[in-house]
């Protein structure tokens, strides 16, 4: 974990208290995308939530945060590990709760078809999706929540290549400054494979995330990240215009200037998180709700919106919609409780244990 300013830096081997300032932050992100979901106009036919319904039209933009939080934990995860326990890592965290939920997904497809009509999910379509790489595969979504796992998974791959011979301040910097340049080049170099790995739309916010805990981990007179800090802003506020017109429904265009405002207090909050001033936000019981957001967000889209599209017109709308949501948060801690925890467990034995290793030294965690 990384220090406060004027504090020494811990080493590899130091324990990592848990920032459970991030835990929240990452709660409160799958609930913003989860808002936007339920309270479309497309969901109910009609405006049903008044406020709520404009608040969820820029909710989603939970997912810039989500990709803000991504790039700081995965450096600060990485720090002083093998690029083998890092891969691991990766595979451990997103598998067990991922596969669970995409056969939960295929269950409730089968069983009461799609909210607005179409054929059910093919056999094909449902391996495919099982490793993650439905995207560059080619094949559909069996929930279109599932789009930003590309991003995560190209982030996690480039990112490989830095830490495999060990992170430090200055390779790490040299990283985010190639990266930014490749994301820059990308879009107009008429080479898909470099567009693929840059993945320009979104790379400035991975970047910032890095950024944030450079400068969590070296202070903030660290001047270079605020730099670059400052010059992916610029960059996503670019990028924005287009994302602004994927979001946009039936030609209600979303706001430029509200979407740019969003994403500069998502910045600004992870600045407040770099520079300890969010600190003394230490609730246990975010540690949990930490762990519950990635398996709601997994959960809530496809099948949400099926029971909500279902019962619509048998249920007032917000007895509904807090009805839904409530079950969706039991549903995803019971996941996170009794399938992700055990699964992780014996999924970490199952890839430590390597031949010729003493069974004492495959449960010792790198």
């Amino acid at each position: 974990m990384p220090s406060l300013p004027g504090q020494p830096r811990p080493g590899p081997a130091t324990a990592r208290p848990r920032l459970r300032i991030l835990d929240g932050l990452r709660i409160l992100a799958a609930v913003l995308v989860l808002m936007h979901h339920y309270t479309r106009q497309e969901v109910w036919g009609r405006d049903a939530f008044g406020w709520l319904t404009t608040v969820g039209r820029y909710s989603w933009m939970g997912v810039e945060l989500f990709f803000m939080i991504s790039g700081f934990v995965i450096c600060m995860s990485a720090w002083g590990r093998p690029l083998g326990s890092y891969l691991r890592s990766r595979v451990i965290r997103l598998g067990p709760a991922y596969w669970f939920c995409v056969l939960v997904t295929t269950g409730v497809l089968l069983a009461v078809g799609k909210p607005f009509g179409g054929a059910g999910p093919g056999l094909s379509q449902i391996l495919t999706n099982l490793t993650m790489f439905q995207t560059p595969l080619g094949s559909a979504q069996l929930d279109m929540s599932y789009w930003t796992l590309w991003s995560e998974l190209r982030f996690y791959l480039i990112f490989a290549a830095v830490a495999w011979t060990g992170l430090t301040y200055r390779k790490v910097l040299n990283f985010c400054w190639i990266w930014t340049v490749a994301s820059l080049l990308a879009p107009s170099s008429g080479l898909p494979v470099l567009n693929v790995l840059a993945n320009p739309d979104y790379s400035p916010l991975f970047i910032s995330g890095i950024c944030f805990y450079l400068i969590r981990r070296e202070g903030p007179r660290a001047g270079e990240p605020w730099v670059l800090l400052g010059f992916s802003w610029l960059l996503m506020q670019r990028w924005l215009n287009d994302i602004v017109s994927w979001n946009t429904v039936k030609g209600d265009r979303l706001s430029w200037e509200m979407c740019l405002l969003v994403v500069t207090l998502c910045y600004v909050v992870m600045a407040a998180v770099a520079l300890g001033w969010l600190d003394r936000i230490d609730w246990r019981w975010l540690s949990v709700a930490g762990a519950m957001s990635y398996p709601l967000y997994l959960l809530h889209q496809q099948i949400g919106v099926t029971l909500l599209h279902q019962w619509r017109r048998d249920v007032e709308p917000w007895t509904l919609l807090l009805s839904a949501t409530a079950v969706m948060l039991l549903a995803s801690w019971l996941i996170q409780r009794f399938v992700e925890r055990p699964v992780a467990g014996r999924l970490k034995r199952f890839l430590e244990n390597r031949p010729g290793r003493p069974a004492q030294a495959a449960r010792e965690t790198p």
